[in-house]
């Protein structure tokens, strides 16, 4: 396949921002992928090494999306990868009669679009669920990268074997688990991803609603509102409204049927947490993902 060859100056990213569908205006970036807080989530860790350039090569725009708006849509043509900055994002995939599924959620730090690798065409659909950033890479830009950068090549391949698992796994999860279980994993892996990014393991807030969170699970609507309210009523969980509080992480786990599942690293990332020991590069940020 051919390759588009990378500049031998770096180029600086620009701000997109759209204030209508018929107006926006173009402003430069301050935040480069080299100095971003989540370099550690998007880039991977054998580039340390690397020029700051080679890295800041890969983006050339970031773009503000509003609540509602769609990063890309079904049969879009495919030219870039996605990392999400800011914001919360729903993907999913409407069938012929106009039904929809979501098959993903994504949030600060995931990088989406692989999906148009195969056919150079997406094919689902990628809605903002919050306001939020998004930075674009060229996926011709990535190539050449790849083939210049053995590491950035190897984090590629992670990347599309971890869209595989997680394929996989969503499989496992609709054909075997009962439905208090599906709840359970849904918000164990929410926990965790909070976790990663330096925010609390056991209280965040969800920014889908109930029949999003139904038809990512392949459950109703009714199904997933009483399971919640089942789950707090045993107290291994606090609803209130969209806020949520895991209060028994170990029975959430053990509901899941990861009894043997050691507790160590959610309780010190609470730890953390309380203590005020987050990452300091995302204080003041939960706003815009928590």
């Amino acid at each position: 396949m051919q390759t588009a060859a990378i500049p031998a100056t770096p180029l600086r990213p620009t701000l997109v921002v759209a204030h209508s569908a018929k107006a926006a205006y173009i402003a430069p970036c301050a935040t480069t992928c080299s100095t971003c807080a989540l370099r550690r989530l998007c880039v991977p860790s054998g580039l340390n090494g690397e020029p700051n350039s080679l890295i800041d090569e890969l983006v050339t725009t970031r773009k503000r999306v509003r609540r509602g708006e769609h990063v890309y849509r079904a049969n879009d043509r495919f030219t870039t990868l996605f990392a999400f900055r800011t914001g919360f994002y729903k993907a999913y995939v409407e069938s012929e009669d106009g039904r929809t599924h979501v098959t993903g959620f994504h949030m600060a730090g995931d990088v989406a679009g692989f999906d148009g690798i195969g056919t150079e065409r997406h094919r689902q659909n990628l809605v903002a669920l919050e306001d939020g950033e998004v930075c674009l890479i060229s996926y011709p830009r990535l190539e050449a990268t790849c083939s210049r950068v053995p590491s950035m090549q190897r984090y590629m391949y992670k990347m599309l074997s971890s869209e595989i698992v997680r394929e996989q796994e969503l499989m496992l999860l609709l054909g075997t688990m009962r439905a208090e279980a599906r709840v359970g994993a849904f918000l164990l892996n929410l926990s965790q991803r909070f976790a990663q990014r330096g925010y609390s393991s056991v209280e965040f807030i969800l920014r889908m609603t109930r029949e999003e969170i139904g038809s990512y699970l392949g459950l109703k609507l009714e199904t997933v509102s009483r399971i919640f309210s089942r789950l707090q009523e045993e107290g291994v969980l606090q609803v209130q409204g969209r806020a949520i509080k895991l209060l028994d992480m170990p029975a959430l786990s053990e509901l899941v049927g990861l009894r043997d599942a050691s507790t160590e690293h959610t309780q010190r990332s609470e730890d953390l947490y309380k203590v005020g020991a987050r990452p300091a590069a995302f204080a003041g940020r939960e706003a815009a993902i928590a």
